[in-house]
């Protein structure tokens, strides 16, 4: 069926037809909307779910667990603080090995208070144990919503996921989406370690030295095993749906000398820029990173690299631009740009490729270099 829609309004849609068993929710801006519209889902009874209106995101997620642990299917939404006030269950859940789906709306760290787009909140999760996809448009928010539960709940992968929605520049904005019945593409949820009740036995209790790295270790391993799950998941979503992705979108790489990469809708807008840079005369490509867990490898070897992160880790640098050159031994052209919000357009990231300095670092709006 073809709308028009909010990405809110898509993962919601998604997230209906995924049928949850249970979702546990408190509001939070710009990710509320979500919430509300399933609710209103769950009253209507489009949406045969048990809803918990709870009293923080802490209790979110706590709920989630606790239902997930049955063997039930769940979902959250938050975003900004509210991730941050679910730290200490975000790493529970990877560690009980929880296949809970989250839609994060990316919105900056305060203070000073700003509900605008960011993506420090989610990459201060990185190292949970969550996997982790950024989308670009209202139709890749919904897509990947469906494929979210699907990948969490493989047995290769037992991890939750969350998909990132740009604060506003996509949660907020209107495109057209088309809607599918996923069927069968989603098959019914089993946790191999579900509570059973006619079979008590501990759950989370204490590991000494001799066994916890070992648990730390299948979280890895199950990491590693999710690529191969991710790449049969949007294949198998390509075939019966037409609309394929993969842990990249690449546009006009194949002969380029300079690749831009950026996460969520700036990467999408990169590709604006590259068509700028090409009638330059530049060859310029644009890599949208979609999965940041797990890492792809990207294909970068004799290329130039800008990347834009969104985001920073304070006394290191840009996260993404440091991912990418601990991973693949690439100099960078360091840009941070976007920072709460800050408008960014095509034509400054068309700028920020011709004004390359690869091993540099630049501060977009800070008057002179860094």
């Amino acid at each position: 069926m073809k709308k028009i829609a909010t990405g809110n309004k898509a993962v919601a849609e998604a997230v209906r037809q995924a049928k949850p068993d249970v979702v546990a929710a408190y509001p939070i801006t710009p990710q509320t909307e979500i919430v509300e519209t399933i609710a209103d889902f769950v009253t209507s009874g489009q949406l045969k779910s048990r809803y918990i209106p709870v009293e923080s995101e802490h209790s979110a997620m706590a709920a989630c667990i606790g239902a997930s642990i049955t063997g039930v299917r769940t979902f959250t939404a938050t975003s900004s603080h509210g991730l941050l006030y679910m730290h200490e269950m975000t790493n529970w859940a990877a560690g009980a090995r929880l296949p809970i789906v989250m839609a994060n709306v990316n919105r900056a760290i305060g203070p000073g208070w700003n509900i605008w787009a960011e993506h420090t909140d989610a990459l201060q999760e990185r190292d949970t144990g969550w996997l982790q996809v950024y989308v670009s448009t209202v139709q890749e928010a919904y897509d990947t919503t469906l494929m979210a539960f699907r990948i969490a709940e493989h047995n290769d992968v037992l991890l939750p996921v969350m998909v990132n929605v740009d604060g506003f520049s996509l949660s907020h904005i209107m495109q057209p989406l088309d809607t599918v019945e996923p069927g069968t593409f989603i098959p019914p949820c089993h946790l191999p370690h579900a509570i059973d009740p006619k079979n008590p036995t501990g759950y989370g209790g204490l590991t000494g030295p001799n066994d916890h790295f070992r648990f730390r270790w299948d979280i890895e391993r199950s990491m590693r095993d999710a690529v191969h799950v991710i790449e049969e998941t949007e294949k198998d979503f390509a075939k019966k749906f037409g609309r394929s992705y993969g842990p990249t979108e690449n546009y006009r790489c194949d002969d380029a000398d300079v690749i831009i990469i950026a996460m969520g809708t700036f990467g999408k807008e990169a590709e604006v820029a590259i068509d700028i840079l090409r009638k330059e005369g530049i060859k310029a490509g644009s890599m949208r990173l979609r999965w940041f867990r797990p890492f792809p490898k990207l294909d970068l070897a004799g290329k130039e690299v800008v990347v834009i992160d969104r985001d920073y880790s304070f006394g290191y640098g840009g996260i993404v631009a440091h991912e990418i050159m601990a991973k693949e031994h690439n100099k960078v052209y360091s840009v941070i740009a976007g920072i709460g919000g800050q408008e960014v357009t095509y034509d400054d990231i068309a700028d920020f490729a011709r004004k390359r300095r690869i091993g540099e670092e630049f501060w977009f709006g800070v008057t002179g270099n860094v």
